[in-house]
């Protein structure tokens, strides 16, 4: 089944019911990465028309969403990133930790958007800030601004993991931009967990080696610790 192209079906609708004019898509990558930064992007595209081929980053093969990104980041109204570090992942847990990237990216736009297209079911912008949120299951397949954050985002983390990855070979962060794969699992279990990993995650309970390195919060956000991208 082909997958029908994104529209701005809901910014129409949130332009129309809330009365805001500028509308941001959010979207993020890295959740469910064992190693690296979580990185979201806030993105404003209005209603012009997106290039063709735009949807779900994770649905693009790696060299058609590069070339894309690259159309991107000329195409929409703006667009800001903004990180949270595996030590930031550790302390705050992920909810925080998203909260925080995506609070640095919508500062880092040059506008404040009125109101949010948060990609997902959870509202982990939470309340009091200065715009309206609307969460949308498969927002990055649906809505324009947040499949343009999608590519964006996706693009850049994987390319700052190649970069990255450069001090630590092994682990082909170019290849697998710190998610779970076959070499990266094992080189952990060789080398154990480099300054880029989560300390906080599950899977050094797998790794009785390396399993002191362990770091321990008070609290935790369920499902987190999974490895999981959801």
């Amino acid at each position: 089944m082909v997958q029908p192209p994104p529209t701005h079906t809901v910014e129409r609708s949130m332009r129309a019911t809330l009365g805001v004019r500028t509308v941001a898509g959010i979207d993020e990558v890295g959740r469910g990465a064992w190693a690296g930064p979580v990185t979201v992007c806030a993105a404003v595209t209005g209603l012009r028309r997106p290039p063709e081929g735009l949807t779900d980053s994770k649905l693009i093969t790696p060299n058609r969403r590069t070339r894309l990104a690259a159309v991107l980041t000329g195409w929409v109204t703006s667009y800001a990133l903004g990180q949270a570090s595996s030590e930031e992942i550790d302390e705050l847990g992920m909810t925080a930790a998203l909260r925080l990237a995506a609070l640095r990216a919508l500062d880092g736009l040059p506008e404040p958007p009125e109101a949010v297209i948060l990609d997902g079911k959870h509202n982990y912008l939470g309340g009091g800030g200065p715009w309206r949120v609307r969460t949308v299951i498969k927002g990055d397949q649906s809505c324009v601004a947040v499949a343009a954050a999608s590519v964006i985002a996706k693009v850049h983390r994987d390319r700052q993991m190649a970069e990255l990855g450069t001090d630590y070979s092994p682990f082909a962060f170019a290849d697998n931009a710190g998610y779970p794969s076959p070499v990266h699992r094992s080189a952990l279990a060789e080398w154990g967990p480099t300054p880029l990993h989560r300390l906080t995650w599950s899977y050094l309970d797998t790794l009785p080696r390396w399993q002191h390195l362990k770091k321990v919060r008070a609290t935790e956000d369920a499902g987190e610790q999974l490895g999981f991208d959801f």
